[in-house]
């Protein structure tokens, strides 16, 4: 990956953008994409569009990377200036105490901490349980509502993780040998603007390269995906697409606790492919193609699946009168946390799976996708 690159992606992860609230990453993402698009545009979800022309009579490829990230909103400023929050996506209890967050006020970026009340004031049986969202509140060093509302925040504000995007190097090993060195990325909103990142760097490739694809390409920065998906749903009406490639992060499941076939990808063994997950069912001569192509070009890959959960392919696969879909993307550590973790090789890995397959889908292939 190109350094520049790199340190967009880096900026892009570090801005604040919760569902409801992408107006930041989505204009930083505008502005990287916008010399190397024929068209750049938007519709009323919120949702930015870049599109690369290829062969004039070609199908529409849309390749979205939702902009959202999992947050918080506040509910409640109290007598002694603590905020009550709503989660914006789904966070687990456990992963929230203690943490560094920003507050998205009027007046900018307010930082706090998510508490409750310590244990030294709870009887035996209070501290033996888990403390519930509803039992915590973000402190941002006021004592009371006057001095909250100084620092320009209010009711329906959100907030963010505070946790900046950092790099690791790291020497590989395979079956108790060496195996050279491996660059590790770890940070906030991987989930999913790895993805975003992802499909911007995907148009601006087409461009740079000079790279023949016959079709028009659209890249896509949807929103809200974290609250039901529902920037996919006007971004397959606004695009109209014959066949999407739903970009997204899959959970890495090498981790204590995990048993493979709950999540089978590992981080660093390559681009998943996802063969089933609760909102949608791949389009298969599309899944068969993803693997012939990876076999061919020698790109790893792996199978996954997911039980619960979903992606923006749960409403683009049924728009409008169908559309064939599949989602591949990045396995990630430690998603819907402060801190997610994922090997470089895979975010390239999976780049070179989009690139590849976009160049393959021409009409006539893109038909038959979907031949009876």
């Amino acid at each position: 990956m190109e350094e520049s690159s790199m340190r967009f992606l880096e900026r892009l992860c570090n801005s604040p953008g919760p569902s409801g609230f992408e107006k930041v990453p989505v204009q930083m993402i505008k502005e990287y994409v916008n010399p190397y698009s024929d068209a750049v545009f938007g519709d009323k979800m919120g949702n930015l569009f870049f599109e690369k022309r290829g062969k004039a009579k070609g199908p529409v490829v849309l390749v979205p990377g939702h902009v959202d990230e999992i947050g918080f909103l506040v509910t409640s400023v109290n007598q002694l200036g603590y905020l009550t929050f709503n989660q914006l996506g789904g966070w687990f209890d456990q992963a929230l105490l203690g943490q560094r967050v920003k507050v998205m006020g009027k007046n900018g970026l307010v930082q706090g901490v998510i508490a409750c009340k310590p244990p030294h004031v709870m009887d035996a049986e209070e501290r033996k349980k888990v403390v519930t969202k509803d039992k915590m509140f973000i402190d941002v060093g006021a004592c009371n509502r006057d001095e909250v509302k100084a620092m320009g925040i209010r009711v329906g504000d959100a907030a963010v993780p505070d946790s900046d995007f950092y790099t690791v190097t790291k020497k590989a090993y395979k079956d108790g040998k060496e195996a050279g060195t491996k660059q590790l990325i770890c940070g906030k909103a991987f989930d999913n603007r790895i993805s975003a990142f992802l499909a911007a760097e995907l148009v601006r490739t087409l461009k740079k390269d000079s790279v023949a694809h016959p079709n028009k390409v659209i890249g896509a920065a949807t929103v809200q995906e974290e609250v039901g998906s529902r920037g996919a749903k006007t971004a397959a009406v606004q695009t109209k697409p014959d066949v999407a490639i739903i970009l997204d992060v899959d959970i890495a499941g090498d981790m204590p606790g995990i048993e493979a076939h709950q999540a089978p990808s590992r981080m660093g063994e390559g681009v998943s492919v996802s063969v089933f997950d609760a909102s949608m069912i791949p389009n298969q001569p599309l899944k068969d193609l993803v693997i012939d192509i990876c076999e061919e070009k020698g790109i790893p890959y792996q199978l996954s699946t997911m039980a619960g959960g979903g992606t923006d392919g749960a409403f683009i696969h049924v728009a409008n009168i169908g559309v064939p879909c599949i989602v591949i993307g990045v396995p990630t550590r430690h998603i819907h946390s402060h801190v997610g973790i994922i090997d470089t090789s895979d975010l390239e890995n999976t780049m070179r799976l989009s690139l590849e397959l976009v160049k393959a889908l021409d009409r006539r292939t893109v038909d038959s996708l979907t031949d009876i």
